[in-house]
């Protein structure tokens, strides 16, 4: 999960009055609370034995709303589990709508935690536990949600169907299969991407759609030798040969590239950055050939990852023994690749800046190529909407994440994809794969009010 606000949403910053977060009172903040609870105490890291007990939870409290049994399907999988979960639509002719989560959390060492990680702890404001914010609040206030539709007798448009993977965090095995069950769908709604942010006094920022995320690829770099022995030096030394390699790889300039979200997404941000960069911002939303507006973005490490592909050099291993010539030295390459470029490309890109000498390969890093959405009305006025039932004429932006999260399987399918989290966080509280995850349980009332609207709205 991606809920670290970069510095494109941060800038973003508006003068906003007081406010107060609405109570969502159709949804019981109690109950949210409870789920929430419930669902730390699951320990779904992969490897463990916990994906489908939790799943049969989460299905257990969708039953006990008045979903059919036979409308939830839990399959195990690749040591894991996913789960579906559908409220029929009055029109089937209509494509239905899929909410995208995850179950599963990174690992966590109790040995290594200020509270035991899958003991869910209420303290100062905060409930503590793996998985409090990445991704289990939003899972937990959206089951929330949708139970309390169902018990409400709200009757959707349209299908609207949950559907939570079980290896996000690490080959999303689950998640590819769960987007080629649903490439049908008219477009998903990710919980675990976009949000708001917030300063440390409480207010607002701004908010962002995820409406695009850069490819993930890892590559190894290799370079092999017979070797010989250290006193006699040769000048095939394996690293050497991949020293230079990496040198040539590192002042490689990538080629800058835009899409809508880009442009949409640096053009309000430079409206609130002060100075050199925020006019190149402005500029190159306006002219994305603007050579000046290039450079000084490209200059400012924070904002030159938005204009291109990245690829950095983050393992290195070598060697066999002190005393001998090195039969082998290996690099991994990271990249993330812009929405648009095939990760074919990229590998052919970095064997011509290495040259033969080097062998170049793609690893298996549960990754594929991905577009980026289009950013549809409908989603913006509903997202628009929602947010603004909270913090009235907040800024709305949509974003380009430089991770990877589920939505990446589904825009492959076909299938547009946007983070619509409704979750609001300072900075001081992100602790997402870290030590002592929390979630704020002042953020509870205002994401169920939050989901409830777009389905609303999205679902007719």
């Amino acid at each position: 999960m991606l809920k670290t606000f970069t510095a494109a949403l941060l800038a973003t910053a508006v003068a906003l009055p007081a406010f107060a977060a609405p109570k969502a009172a159709a949804v019981p903040h109690a109950q949210a609370l409870e789920i929430l609870k419930k669902s730390i105490s699951y320990r779904t890291v992969i490897g463990g034995d916990q994906a489908v007990p939790y799943a049969e939870y989460l299905k257990g409290v969708l039953v006990a709303a008045g979903y059919s049994p036979a409308e939830i399907t839990i399959e195990p999988m690749v040591g894991t589990a996913f789960l579906i979960a559908r409220y029929p639509g009055t029109d089937p002719k209509k494509k239905p709508i899929v909410i995208s989560g995850h179950m599963d959390v990174v690992e966590a060492k109790p040995e290594d935690w200020t509270r035991d990680p899958f003991t869910p702890i209420e303290e100062n404001g905060y409930v503590f536990g793996r998985g409090a914010v990445d991704n289990k609040f939003d899972v937990s206030m959206m089951v929330a949600t949708l139970a309390n539709l169902k018990k409400s007798g709200w009757k959707p448009g349209r299908d609207v169907i949950l559907a939570l993977s079980g290896d996000e965090e690490t080959t999303m095995r689950t998640t590819a299969v769960l987007a080629q069950r649903l490439k049908g769908a008219e477009l998903v709604l990710n919980i675990d991407g976009g949000g708001g942010g917030l300063t440390e006094d409480g207010k607002p920022i701004s908010f962002g759609i995820q409406g695009a995320e850069k490819t993930y690829a890892d590559f190894h770099l290799t370079v092999t030798d017979p070797g010989g022995h250290s006193s006699r030096p040769t000048p095939t030394n394996p690293i050497y040969r991949l020293s230079k390699a990496l040198d040539k790889l590192e002042a490689y300039e990538w080629p800058t590239m835009s899409n809508e979200i880009t442009r949409a997404s640096l053009a309000a941000s430079g409206a609130n950055t002060p100075g050199a960069v925020g006019a190149a911002l402005k500029a190159f939303a306006a002219n994305p050939s603007d050579a000046a507006a290039i450079k000084t973005i490209r200059d400012d490490p924070a904002w030159s990852p938005a204009l291109h592909t990245t690829c950095v050099a983050t393992m290195l291993s070598g060697g066999h023994a002190a005393n001998a010539l090195p039969q082998k030295a290996q690099a991994t390459v990271n990249c993330r690749i812009f929405p648009g470029t095939s990760s074919a490309s990229v590998k052919d890109t970095i064997a011509g800046i290495v040259g033969p000498d080097v062998k170049v390969e793609r690893l298996d890093d549960g990754s594929i190529d991905s577009p980026a959405s289009p950013l549809r009305p409908d989603v913006i006025a509903a997202v628009t909407k929602a947010v603004h039932a909270r913090f009235p004429g907040l800024t709305i932006v949509p974003s380009q994440a430089s991770g990877a999260t589920d939505s990446m399987y589904f825009r492959a399918a076909g299938v547009p994809s946007y983070g619509v989290s409704g979750l609001f966080m300072k900075d001081s509280d992100e602790f997402s794969h870290g030590l002592n995850e929390r979630a704020p349980i002042s953020a509870i009332d205002g994401d169920l009010a939050h989901y409830d609207s777009i389905l609303r709205d999205l679902a007719k």
